[in-house]
């Protein structure tokens, strides 16, 4: 096997092992630790290192470390939060989520990094165009990754449901369920099983060894940069300086139209962190049990997979306003429907259909918001996908940090007017690029989907 492909699927598969266990615990965080809100607060604690750690350690820790011990020096930052799930309290979970923040955005740095200079050093020697390389180690790095969602969900939904405590939840505990909930721990007072101590150890000793194994396949397996490489990655990482992408950052904001896809961005973190901390816990824990929460996540998952990758080819043909259009209609419907409908257990399939039809709007807010950004930006790509972390990541605190003090249905009020709000300052900067440039295609650029679909998975 070529050398440069055999180091793309152990970094993919490193990352599959590694987010198999996170993306199950965040689905579970709201649910499993629901007592003063402690799981949301620390999924918000988690996104704001996170914006922090995606200003200032990326640069530094690739310079010194290189790709591959940056890598594996930020594995062990999510394996610190599988542990500190162990005892959940707020002196080991807020810690640990701090710890995975700021270890969050040097791996996939370091990742993109690693992969953009093997495809470069691939084609090099081959006399091929780097960015078709680097555009394929990168769609097999996401084909492996993407189904992370699937397997942690799986192993947690396989594992609850072997609790023997099952319960049948009343209909006057149902009441508490869904848009207008009773603002308590909905998971106790509902009467649905909560599972066994040793059920929970079993699932974050499962992710904790998951974990353990990403580190140990970039240890051994990972190639280090080669010499000839080493000048490639000193320019990627010194090309501009640390301080003045630091600064271009927010310089960036002069550009009116970055000013105004603000909404949209933080739109994207407000949607999903609702998804995960909101749905999970008001719907579906509450009116079916933990044990159907990864089940409904694979569904999530699935869907927001396939989506992605339909979008990405039909998008050239459809233009991007019609698919926003899409996400904002299917979304648009998805949130009356939950301020209307009453979960109940006998309506199993409901519970299914939202987080599919929201995988298919969520689709489109990653592809084509990051594939505008390509085109908007193409002179300062730098600025403008970090000013997209940036906003995103607030959307997730935002979302997250409201979560136990709200009703759910003065969320989805929220989450409807910030989708409004998007859609009208969307509709702004595509009248002004029309208005400044006819000609301009409004197909988005394929190349630039890949490395952004990483913050919807942290």
């Amino acid at each position: 096997m070529e050398r440069n492909l055999k180091n793309v699927l152990v970094i993919s598969f490193g990352f599959l092992l590694l987010f198999t266990a996170y993306g199950g615990l965040q689905s579970l965080q709201s649910s499993l630790h629901s007592e003063e809100g402690l799981g949301v607060a620390s999924l918000s604690v988690l996104y704001a290192a996170l914006i922090l750690s995606s200003m200032f350690l990326p640069p530094v820790l690739i310079k010194k470390l290189g790709c591959k011990w940056t890598i594996a020096g930020s594995m062990c930052c999510y394996i610190a939060f599988s542990l500190g799930n162990f005892y959940a309290s707020w002196y080991t979970l807020i810690p640990t989520s701090v710890i995975l923040g700021l270890g969050g955005a040097p791996l996939w740095s370091a990742k993109c990094t690693y992969l953009t200079i093997a495809g470069n050093s691939y084609a090099e020697k081959a006399g091929k165009n780097g960015k078709d390389i680097i555009n394929q180690y990168f769609g097999v790095f996401f084909l492996i990754f993407q189904s992370s969602g699937i397997w942690g969900n799986l192993i947690s939904s396989l594992i609850f449901s072997q609790a023997s405590n099952k319960v049948e939840i009343s209909e006057e505990n149902l009441a508490c369920c869904g848009a207008y909930d009773c603002m308590t721990d909905t998971t106790n007072t509902t009467g649905s099983a909560e599972p066994s101590s040793s059920l929970i150890y079993t699932l974050l000793g499962i992710y904790t060894a998951s974990g353990v194994l990403a580190v140990l396949l970039i240890v051994m397996f990972l190639d280090q940069i080669k010499s000839d490489q080493a000048k490639t990655e000193k320019e990627i990482l010194e090309t501009p300086s640390f301080w003045s992408t630091f600064l271009a950052t927010f310089q960036h904001l002069k550009d009116k139209r970055q000013c105004l896809l603000i909404p949209l961005t933080m739109y994207s973190g407000f949607e999903q962190g609702f998804l995960s901390g909101d749905y999970t816990k008001t719907y579906v824990t509450c009116a079916l049990g933990i044990h159907y929460v990864g089940y409904v996540m694979i569904c999530f998952s699935a869907v927001n997979s396939l989506c992605s990758l339909l979008f990405g080819k039909i998008s050239q043909f459809t233009g991007r306003k019609l698919l926003f259009a899409l996400a904002t209609v299917t979304n648009t419907a998805c949130i009356i429907a939950l301020l209307l409908w009453k979960p109940h257990p006998k309506q199993i399939a409901v519970f299914f259909v939202f987080p599919a039809l929201w995988g298919l709007s969520d689709a489109v807010w990653q592809t084509q918001t990051n594939g505008l950004y390509g085109v908007l930006f193409e002179k300062h790509t730098e600025a403008a996908f970090a000013n997209y972390r940036l906003w995103e990541s607030c959307g997730f605190v935002i979302a997250f940090g409201y979560s136990t003090k709200l009703q759910v249905y003065i969320k989805l009020y929220i989450l409807l007017s910030v989708l409004v709000l998007s859609m009208v300052t969307y509709g702004v900067v595509e009248y002004l690029e029309a208005k400044s440039s006819p000609g301009t295609p409004t197909a988005t650029k394929k190349e630039n989907v890949g490395p952004v679909t990483q913050e919807t998975h942290m």
